[in-house]
């Protein structure tokens, strides 16, 4: 078992990333936006140097955290991009020595019922993509986000059926601000327990963030790992008895959130917020493999 992190909600630059990573005595980064940019996108230049950084500083790149088929990206749209984030990732993870990538499938058409998603052109486009990283050795996971398969737990099993060598990240805090579409109208709120519980035989990877659903908000506040409502330690334990060994990664949204730019926060308020998730995360660990 290792502990790694979105080292983009420590600092944007990547020297201040591996500062907050050696500072929590960790040796691996979860790569998703190095200057603002995510990392298969960077420019060939500035790839390099991240590279020349990392192995300078001993930190490795256990996972990318791509935005393949993430949820800015509609099915109904050509498949292109994706295909052409595959191509600049693929090349990349070897160079890093990196065998694991964060995938989604593409995000809900909300205009159109659970049921009317496309489904098969979706599973079309994630066969082939799974396809060409496992045919290089590379291990694409699925995040439980704004997708697809994040609308509930029936519809990850649905999408694994159909996509062989898929495997899953789950994040324990994403079911808690998004809608149960897999139970009728009007829908409630996931169990995050319950989504982990019904995929856990899937599971290669996982995310920890933590929090409530504020209904005035409209939204997922994030708290401390352990302090909200996402069973981080039920889902925590469950896991060491079954015998997981994998990364556990850090995803705080306490001081910024990837996906929404309007948040900005202080420099040294991100990078204390990530050190400190980090520390009382290690603590959590330690508690819930002695219960297990």
């Amino acid at each position: 078992m290792y502990f790694t992190g979105f080292a983009d909600e420590a600092a944007k630059d990547l020297t201040n990333q591996i500062k907050a990573t050696k500072t929590l005595g960790w040796t691996n980064i979860e790569a998703r936006a190095i200057d603002g940019v995510n990392i298969h996108n960077l420019p060939e230049e500035r790839f390099e140097q991240v590279v020349d950084e990392l192995e300078a500083a001993g930190v490795k790149v256990n996972c990318f955290g791509s935005t393949i088929a993430n949820w800015g990206k509609k099915i109904t749209e050509p498949f292109d991009s994706s295909l052409e984030e595959i191509n600049r990732a693929i090349p990349r993870m070897k160079r890093l020595g990196t065998k694991l990538v964060r995938v989604m499938s593409f995000a809900r058409l909300d205009d159109r019922e659970p049921n009317d998603q496309m489904e098969e052109e979706r599973f079309r486009r994630l066969r082939e993509l799974t396809k060409m990283f496992l045919d290089q050795g590379m291990q694409p996971v699925h995040e439980n986000c704004m997708n697809y398969g994040g609308m509930g737990w029936p519809f990850t099993l649905k999408m694994l059926d159909n996509v062989p060598g898929l495997k899953l990240v789950f994040d324990t805090g994403n079911p808690i601000g998004s809608d149960d579409r897999s139970k009728p109208k009007p829908y409630p709120k996931q169990s995050s327990w319950e989504f982990y519980s019904n995929v856990r035989d899937h599971v290669a990877y996982i995310h920890i963030k933590d929090g409530h659903f504020d209904p005035v908000k409209k939204d997922l506040v994030c708290t401390w790992p352990g302090e909200g409502n996402g069973d981080v330690r039920r889902i925590l334990t469950d896991l060491f008895a079954r015998g997981y060994d994998g990364g556990i990664s850090i995803e705080p949204h306490m001081q910024v959130i990837f996906h929404d730019a309007s948040v900005k926060a202080d420099p040294k308020a991100m990078f204390d917020n990530y050190v400190e998730y980090g520390r009382r995360l290690m603590k959590l660990v330690e508690e819930c493999k002695k219960q297990k």
